[in-house]
């Protein structure tokens, strides 16, 4: 069986080293919650060798890439139907998973933060993720309120999702090898179905808040406050990256109330 070339245009960097694609599996803790999970860009099978072996899991792949798609498909017959040729941020989870699910990859770098997104749209079906990322990616997830990786992706995972930093990885264990460093995640959902305000509206102040994240959240949010009822909210004088989740919900209220 010929090996698949991997694509820069894909962010391609397959993992070869065994006992990583091993940890990286046996990462995901929750199986009890879900019965199926769905490998992203599984490549030439390295994690798949090991999730396939897992009791009681019935896997499903997806790979943009034809050649990826055809090569696993000789590979591991006995898949079916449940290899997807197709792109991971058009799949339309409600469509191929009736259930809740855990996904897992070695993911592309190029659209890491999308597809994170992506799990965030489908977090009433996604339980957990293990995910390879770029080290950076990986800690700008994990990071807290006040450092200054913080930003919006910290704050919409953690509203929804213990996220764990799980371990670092060398560029030496990939073909080819990325010019940075990686990490394994974990996210694991938590028990907020929704949070104690307008979802929407906080989406928007957390969104606002970061986009111009320099400047003080009464400068950043002044199109969505009312500027004479919040003259004193002290939060308004803090930078986004200052805020926790918490902190995001209680603003969020305050806002709604007084608009």
């Amino acid at each position: 069986m010929s090996l698949v070339r991997a694509k820069k245009h894909l962010g391609q960097h397959f993992l070869t080293d065994k006992n990583i694609a091993e940890k990286t599996v046996n990462s995901l803790q929750q199986t009890d919650k879900y019965s199926q999970v769905l490998e992203v860009g599984p490549g030439m099978g390295i994690l798949s060798d090991f999730l396939l072996q897992k009791k009681g899991l019935e896997v499903f792949m997806i790979d943009i890439d034809t050649e990826s798609f055809q090569f696993l498909k000789k590979k591991y017959p006995e898949v079916g139907d449940r290899l997807i040729n197709g792109d991971f941020l058009a799949l339309n989870f409600k469509d191929v998973f009736p259930a809740k699910l855990g996904i897992i990859g070695n993911f592309p770098y190029n659209i890491s933060s999308q597809i994170l997104f992506k799990v965030l749209e489908n977090r009433d079906k996604v339980v957990e993720v293990v995910g390879m990322f770029q080290k950076e990616v990986a800690e700008r997830c994990t990071t807290k309120a006040g450092s200054k990786e913080y930003g919006i992706l910290s704050v919409f995972l953690q509203a929804y999702y213990k996220v764990e930093y799980l371990f670092t990885v060398k560029a030496g264990v990939f073909n080819p090898p990325p010019k940075v460093l990686s990490a394994v995640i974990r996210l694991t959902r938590n028990e907020t179905e929704k949070l104690d305000c307008d979802e929407k509206l906080f989406w928007q102040v957390v969104k606002a808040g970061f986009n111009q994240r320099r400047k003080t959240l009464r400068n950043a949010l002044s199109s969505l406050i009312n500027k004479e009822a919040m003259v004193a909210e002290p939060m308004l004088d803090l930078r986004a990256e200052r805020l926790t989740v918490e902190d995001f919900v209680r603003l969020t209220n305050v806002i709604e109330r007084t608009r």
